[in-house]
């Protein structure tokens, strides 16, 4: 027993004292001149801590990001946000160590979640930049001045992510690295999480990119199989399937077409051109589609087959149009390669399917019309009287089946 109260004590003055080291109060700084820091922030994700002294008379900050437990082929971001809370808009101290061992430091304005973290000015000065590296721990030093700034509470974002060579790549998308964003108290010399409006941004454009993949990108072209082939197998069942199938894509497509209209609106100056333009022109003409089904003439109306060339070609713009803008929308959220992977390989199982179903359709169909073709040989007279009957004076058998 007393041996596992020793076990237990030990293993007790370890986490403390794992946790204490951890803490950023009692850190001190062997380089940068001995500086000292009168506030700091054990900030919550990523293992990164944040020093700082700040003179509200001046309204100048100097700061230390320090941030631990970093690979040498990784780079650290701090940044401030003076716009908004998250990731686009902010101002950023970038710092990593390249191939040759020397470091790199700069400043650098997000404007896009396509960044590649280029070197630019910020919105305020910045003086004093340096950064170390020291036992897998890079700590940048800045002097940050705060003119324009009417509060002392600021929105902070921190990150790390890989190198590409000796150039910044693009961090992961999931899991803390969403969530690094807080705010920071430079007064108080607080600094709390407040990571609900990133994260709740992020949620968003995930739910728009889910909402938007399945119904342009899958629901869509699975509708189109439907209408193509299950007709020589099931008429007029397959009508129906194809209409419900359909109007469910085209709302659900709604709803994420939706969703993108409200992360634009929370995203100033951040614009996505191509991808902006196809979605406004997918929901057009699917809009268009969807109502033209009003207006579709009847199966022997002189002006139905024109019908049926729109409404076949429209069809195919929207699969087309939405496959394309589902990998443009990819390249843009940049989640795991496996979402993409994921998404190629049902493109091609649908086309392995389509494949498939287009040669089973005409051997069907070929059978039938020489089925047809026996029955006209045997009883032409019979078949005539029946078209007669039928409203089809000119003779044409109307049992013969087409793709």
């Amino acid at each position: 027993m007393s041996n596992v109260f020793l076990i237990s004590c030990v293993l007790f003055t370890l986490f403390v004292s794992s946790t204490y080291a951890q803490s950023c109060t009692n850190y001190n700084f062997t380089s940068n001149n001995q500086m000292s820091f009168t506030s700091c922030s054990d900030l919550p994700y990523l293992n990164s801590f944040l020093h700082w002294n700040y003179n509200p008379s001046t309204k100048t900050a100097k700061i230390a990001y320090r941030h631990t437990k970093i690979a040498s082929t990784r780079w650290v971001a701090w940044a401030i946000n003076p716009t908004s809370q998250g990731m686009v808009g902010s101002q950023a101290l970038v710092a990593y160590q390249k191939s040759d061992g020397k470091m790199s430091v700069y400043t650098s304005p997000i404007t896009s979640y396509q960044t590649q973290l280029q070197q630019g000015d910020l919105s305020f000065n910045v003086s004093d930049l340096s950064a170390t590296s020291i036992n897998n721990e890079i700590t940048i030093f800045a002097t940050l001045k705060l003119e324009d700034f009417n509060s002392t509470i600021l929105n902070q974002v921190w990150q790390e992510g890989p190198l590409s060579g000796d150039s910044p790549a693009m961090h992961d998308t999931s899991g803390v690295n969403t969530q690094s964003a807080g705010a920071l108290r430079l007064l108080s010399g607080q600094s709390g999480t407040t990571s609900t409006k990133a994260s709740s941004q992020f949620n968003k454009r995930n739910l728009h990119g889910l909402l938007n993949a399945v119904s342009w990108g899958i629901m869509m072209p699975i509708g189109v199989l439907f209408a193509r082939y299950l007709k020589v197998f099931s008429d007029p069942a397959w009508f129906y399937l194809h209409s419900i199938w359909q109007i469910t894509a085209y709302v659900i497509g709604v709803a994420g077409w939706a969703t993108g209209l409200q992360l634009g609106s929370e995203s100033n100056g951040i614009q996505f051109t191509a991808h902006r333009i196809i979605g406004i022109v997918l929901f057009s003409l699917a809009t268009l589609q969807a109502s033209a089904m009003l207006l579709r003439p009847k199966r022997d109306h002189k002006h139905r087959i024109y019908w049926n060339i729109y409404h076949r070609a429209v069809g195919y713009s929207i699969v087309v149009l939405g496959i394309i803008n589902i990998f443009k929308g990819l390249n843009i959220l940049k989640p795991q390669k496996k979402w993409e992977t994921y998404y190629i390989a049902t493109l091609v199982g649908l086309g392995i399917i389509a494949a498939l179903l287009e040669v089973i359709t005409w051997c069907v169909v070929i059978k039938r019309n020489k089925s047809v073709s026996n029955t006209v040989e045997k009883n032409p007279q019979g078949l005539h009287e029946s078209n007669w009957y039928n409203g089809h004076e000119d003779g044409t058998n109307r049992t013969h089946y087409r793709v």
